[in-house]
């Protein structure tokens, strides 16, 4: 009977070791990766302010592109973090009516401390009066390093199409997503 009673104690400590065992790897685990076993998507939703240097004109020609961009962004279920972002691009052939191959890199700051610097090396895109630019590329420090990331840009013009004509798009305003995969 002392036997039976030894076996169920030692029994009840292996059972409440292997649990403090879970619960510390739990506890442990960085934020997002508790029970996943890996990097959680971030989702950034926002609006940006962009420039165009020169001004898009008919004729195609290489663009410098720069834009202001505020983000909320979804880093973990249920925990939402605001954000600003700062992209800047070269578009070797950039007018009106089409950019081209505008590779360029944005740094997102998140209000909680962290950031990412995303290299965008591929992206298609139609302009006249509205743009729609999906862009490709990868995270190459910070948050999601190493991660793919796929960028979503609605863009549109605060003056006439008109002015396409004379001096030229000089700005656009857009909606942003901006997705880095797990």
């Amino acid at each position: 009977m002392l036997e039976v009673h030894v076996l169920r104690v030692r029994a009840a400590t292996v059972a409440l070791g292997s649990l403090a065992l879970v619960v510390s790897s739990l506890v442990w685990a960085p934020a997002g990766q508790a029970g996943t076993g890996g990097f959680e998507a971030v989702t950034c939703v926002g609006n940006a302010h962009g420039r165009y240097d020169p001004p898009l004109t008919l004729r195609p020609q290489e663009t410098r592109i720069h834009a202001d961009v505020r983000y909320i962004c979804t880093t973990a279920p249920g925990h939402t973090v605001p954000a600003t972002g700062s992209f800047d691009a070269v578009a070797p052939t950039a007018s009106c009516l089409s950019l081209s191959d505008a590779g360029g890199t944005e740094t997102i700051r998140y209000e909680d401390g962290g950031r990412s610097v995303i290299v965008i090396d591929g992206a298609t895109a139609r302009v006249v009066g509205l743009a729609d630019a999906q862009q490709s590329g990868r995270v190459a420090e910070g948050r999601g390093e190493g991660h793919f990331v796929r960028r979503t840009v609605t863009s549109s013009s605060r003056q006439s199409p008109t002015d396409c004509l004379a001096s030229g798009l000089q700005g656009t305003q857009s909606a942003v997503q901006l997705e880095i995969l797990p």
